[in-house]
């Protein structure tokens, strides 16, 4: 589990890709871009990771940050707690997506030889507000494999992508 309030807890930004994604909160944001507060806190003083469109990133710029390698040995990485369920839920996150020119966020599933399946797509204004989603990570292959979460930036310079709670099920 990692919600940001004192680091990336393992998460890393990707060296492929054009720009990062931040830890902040909304106290330090100027006005009218990001999410009033965190998700874990609901408070301007918590923290979260995040991306916005500006002068420094053209719009179709992308941010990428992936999780710790997950074991695919692990055969329990499609239980969730400790119940065999079809369609199980193996990653939860919150995200904030607002803003008229908001770009898109894509979750891929990421193998150890660089194969990357995407798990989710959203484009485009989400609404003011977070916004909860659970995935289920496939279980074909016998690879290790990381999540990866992919910002692309939009054309709005007070636009931005948030992400907090991302949460694997203790199975993975």
């Amino acid at each position: 589990h990692c919600n940001f309030e004192f680091d990336l807890c393992g998460w890393k930004q990707d060296e492929n890709d054009d720009f990062d994604w931040h830890l902040r909160t909304s106290s330090t944001a100027k006005l009218g871009t990001g999410p009033a507060t965190d998700h874990t806190l609901q408070e301007p003083s918590g923290h979260y990771i995040f991306i916005k469109s500006s002068f420094f990133q053209l719009p179709g710029h992308k941010a990428r940050i992936s999780s710790p390698v997950l074991s695919r040995r692990n055969k329990n990485c499609k239980v969730c707690e400790g119940v065999i369920i079809a369609g199980t839920k193996n990653i939860i996150f919150y995200y904030h997506m607002y803003g008229a020119h908001i770009g898109s966020l894509i979750i891929y599933q990421r193998t150890t030889l660089k194969h990357e399946k995407i798990l989710l797509n959203l484009t485009g204004n989400q609404g003011n507000f977070w916004q909860r989603k659970a995935l289920t990570l496939s279980g074909d292959g016998d690879e290790d494999f990381q999540v990866v979460f992919e910002g692309i930036a939009g054309k709005g310079p007070k636009d931005g992508i948030a992400l907090d709670d991302l949460t694997f099920s203790r199975e993975c």
